[in-house]
């Protein structure tokens, strides 16, 4: 094991005991509930400009963030300095005195069984260190050389290992430490005009394919040179996983979260137990699939995280909650607390969002005359409530008699997801892409040539 490792593993009790302390003194500075989380971690980075290294690091974090509920209030603090635990107490309970009393607050999470998270931590990628991460970094510079005419932009490799510690004080007390291993590359290709390519993976799980990542970055660049302009018109779109899950983003997926549905916010709120979807759609949250980028036992409230279907055979089955927002339905948490840190407060988000169907297709080689789309530019201007987006199309292609044709030099792509999700058809090549599983989907959309 290398020191790094070691030193996370020794630390561990002493961000616990901390995180005890802390509760103690919450609930003696007035609080009469408190909760504390704490999180701590290990990661190894590199970062590769052209195909050069450009900066190899190693770093540690720790911190402790605290939530004391006063007559229904809410305050918050935080800190990475374990000695100034009175004054981050002082801080949240002032702070929920200041707010005044939250008439939806219910309270925090009791105990509850817990089932245990498979595939989210090896301990092969805690044990990496700095000049093992070169090598493999280098492997992406080596995937992108063995392809003509491309050359690297930019790209890099991480790795880290991290440990949440949740407590509170209706007597929760969890810990759960995970992996991830990711890596990605831009590479860049010369012809009649100039285009680039990109590609990654990520893991919980190491995994030397990191080459693989190099080549298909570069591959994509290359395919991508000598594009014409689109014809103008209605097509036959099929959506690679990356680009669907960048417009599922930015309409779905803040659709389907209660504090959007509770605020008037979400194009679904008044829609449950409606058809919302094509019949043979399924789209599932599942914060247990093995090995899956959002996996954890439980959430950033210490809620069991477990499988939710939000639409089954088109019908819309339910939201995803948190604790307060739950509270507020008079209902359970779905397990769907999110944090970005020991500094943030818990918010509604996805866990892994898995998009299925028993009909599935080969939709590329069943394609007569459509367009191909890998990626787009500008996903976050699609609009969150109605669902319309016109985006630009990246990495673009015709596809002609079920097979890749012309590259496309540029194309806007225009439609709105609430009407693709009712004429989608799904493909067989599930892919993740973060803690969204998708395959390719296809759809008719309008494409304007720009």
């Amino acid at each position: 094991m290398s020191v790094g490792a070691k030193r996370i593993s020794d630390i561990s009790a002493e961000l616990a005991e901390a995180a005890r302390r802390l509760l103690d003194l919450a609930l003696k500075a007035g609080a009469k509930e408190a909760e504390v989380f704490g999180l701590e971690g290990r990661s190894v980075d590199v970062d590769l400009r052209r195909d050069q290294i450009e900066l190899a690091s190693e770093s540690f974090s720790r911190g402790i963030g605290l939530r004391a509920v006063v007559n229904g209030a809410v305050g918050f603090s935080s800190t990475s300095d374990l000695s100034r635990l009175e004054v981050v107490a002082l801080a949240a309970v002032r702070s929920a005195r200041a707010r005044g009393s939250d008439p939806s607050w219910v309270g925090l999470p009791g105990k509850m069984a817990i089932s245990r998270s498979e595939g989210v931590n090896d301990p092969t990628i805690g044990e990496i260190r700095p000049e093992d991460s070169l090598d493999l970094a280098m492997d992406l510079l080596q995937g992108c050389s063995g392809v003509k005419g491309a050359e690297p932009v930019a790209g890099g490799a991480a790795f880290g290992m991290g440990t949440d510690y949740i407590i509170n004080s209706n007597g929760v007390e969890l810990s759960e430490t995970g992996t991830y291993m990711h890596g990605s590359l831009e590479a860049i290709a010369h012809g009649a005009d100039v285009v680039t390519g990109s590609e990654f993976s990520n893991s919980r799980t190491f995994k030397r394919d990191l080459q693989a990542v190099g080549r298909a970055a570069a591959e994509m660049a290359v395919s991508s040179l000598s594009g014409e302009k689109a014809e103008s018109g209605t097509f036959e779109v099929l959506l690679k996983p990356i680009a669907f899950t960048e417009l599922l983003e930015y309409t779905f997926i803040p659709s389907i979260s209660a504090d959007n549905v509770q605020k008037g916010r979400s194009h679904l709120a008044d829609k449950l137990g409606e058809a919302i979807a094509a019949g043979h759609l399924d789209i599932v949250d599942d914060g247990l699939m093995p090995g899956g980028m959002g996996t954890s036992s439980f959430d950033g409230e210490g809620v069991a995280t477990r499988r939710n279907s939000v639409v089954e055979e088109g019908i819309l089955r339910g939201f995803l909650y948190d604790s307060y927002t739950a509270g507020k339905a008079n209902r359970a948490s779905t397990g769907n607390a999110a944090r970005g840190g020991y500094s943030d407060v818990p918010r509604v988000g996805i866990r892994n969002l898995l998009i299925q169907s028993p009909q599935a297709f080969d939709l590329l080689g069943d394609t007569s005359k459509g367009i191909l789309v890998n990626g787009f530019i500008g996903a976050h201007t699609a609009n969150p409530i109605s669902g319309d987006f016109s985006v630009e199309a990246k990495n673009a292609f015709y596809v002609r008699d079920g097979t890749i044709s012309r590259p496309i030099k540029s194309a806007m792509v225009a439609g709105n997801m609430f009407q693709i999700l009712k004429e989608i058809e799904v493909g067989t090549d599930p892919r993740a892409i973060g803690p969204v599983v998708t395959p390719t989907v296809r759809a008719r959309m309008k494409v304007v040539s720009s």
